[in-house]
């Protein structure tokens, strides 16, 4: 079944299709595994949160979820900011055309190599996450000469039903500060003549299908700005960040329009502009990878069918035991079978799916994992001498390719 969140592939004729492009064909022209975008669907999504945002805020989209340069490329060219949280996010944000004011610089660990980078660039702003790093950015400013906007990222303490992998709003998680040390910590900027205090940010964690723990997100959020006003702290804005799960095993997924309305409330309220940074959301429901049967396996125990892509070209399954909906590429009638539908790398943990009902599957039949736009691509590796997959972009009857696959002379081009 294809999850309501995907609308852009669909059956036609008994063949798989993205847009106007049968899913068979661009494997003949560009092989497997194959990484495939919609532009419809990309953008499609990019309108719905912008025109739900309206002048309240801006959206910044979070770079880690799939940082190839064709899709950030159409992000900025339809007029969202950037959430980047290395120094090689950075530069791939500007080199896809997003203004640095535009630009919200996240993470626990930035060395002094990236914030040097950050502060000679001039981004909106650098969202701290520890007394340690302040004082670094503050010394630095002052080398430089330069007043640095900062944000502070806060811990709310907010619990979610999530992967505990993807869960980064609890007190145990090395994400952000106590609310108490974010009022120091603004506090201290707003005392230094080179820091410029001007947000307050949160990320309670991915993948999550409840409205609550957004709502009080934006709540504390707004509740601590107001405090920090009458403190003398005027903050320009809020971020609270994304995490906006997808249909990956059968959820109703949240719309976009319904959790900005959520989360800008009380951010409006309390007299603030609203950031957020969805990646998933934006990107996951557009992105798909197809494989090709390479065996069909019977041990007397278990029938696998095993695909030519695997757990470097797509790490979620084995890494967050997440459940992809995977589809025929053409439509068949056969009886269905229970398959573990697996890679090539010498690791049990190789998988896109276990226990999976499909129609019968033969060496040569090509399969289609959806949602994948998000975390596949971004997390792919060379593991086991593996090259990475090409991705295309598809709009309409028309592709473009925006990555080529890598070649052997590429294994050993950096070495």
């Amino acid at each position: 079944m294809i999850p309501t969140d995907v609308t852009q592939y669909h059956y036609r004729a008994g063949q798989l299709h993205c847009e106007d492009v049968s899913l068979a064909a661009l494997v003949k022209t560009y092989g497997t595994p194959l990484y495939v975008y919609s532009q419809q669907a990309l953008q499609a999504r990019v309108t719905e949160l912008r025109q739900a945002l309206g002048n309240s805020g801006h959206a910044c989209y979070a770079v880690k979820a799939n940082q190839t340069l064709g899709i950030l490329r159409l992000f900025a060219e339809n007029g969202l900011g950037a959430d980047v949280t290395s120094g090689g996010e950075l530069y791939l944000a500007l080199h896809a055309g997003f203004a640095p004011q535009d630009i919200l610089y996240s993470g626990v660990g930035k060395t002094e190599t990236e914030l040097r980078f950050a502060i000679e660039t001039g981004l909106r702003a650098i969202h701290v996450e520890s007394v340690p790093e302040l004082q670094r950015i503050e010394t630095l400013a002052a080398e430089y000469q330069r007043v640095v906007n900062i944000g502070v990222r806060v811990n709310p303490d907010i619990d979610v039903p999530t992967h505990p992998y993807i869960s980064t709003g609890a007190k145990e998680h090395k994400f952000g500060v106590p609310p108490t040390e974010a009022v120091q910590l603004l506090m201290q900027a707003q005392l230094s003549p080179w820091l410029n205090p001007v947000g307050i940010a949160s990320h309670i964690g991915s993948q999550i299908m409840s409205l609550k723990p957004f709502a009080a997100a934006a709540e504390f959020l707004a509740g601590l700005a107001s405090e920090l006003t009458g403190m003398g702290i005027a903050l320009e804005y809020v971020d609270v960040g994304g995490g906006v799960g997808i249909s990956y095993a059968g959820q109703e997924p949240i719309p976009l329009t319904d959790w900005i309305n959520t989360i800008k409330a009380p951010i409006a309220e309390a007299g603030f502009s609203l950031a957020v940074e969805p990646g998933r959301s934006l990107v996951g429901p557009a992105g798909a990878l197809l494989t090709e049967i390479t065996y069909v396996k019977d041990n007397g125990h278990k029938q696998f069918a095993i695909a030519d892509a695997g757990m470097n070209d797509l790490l979620r399954p084995t890494l967050y035991q997440a459940k992809h909906p995977l589809l025929p590429v053409q439509q068949s009638n056969n009886a269905t079978v229970l398959y573990d539908v697996v890679g090539p790398i010498c690791e049990s943990g190789d998988f896109l799916a276990k226990g999976y009902v499909l129609p019968k599957v033969e060496q040569g039949d090509l399969l289609c994992v959806l949602q994948a736009g998000a975390y596949g691509f971004a997390m792919s590796s060379n593991y086991n001498g593996r090259l990475r997959a090409a991705e295309v972009l598809v709009n309409g009857d028309q592709v473009t390719m925006i990555r080529e696959r890598e070649t052997y002379a590429d294994l050993v081009r950096l070495q």
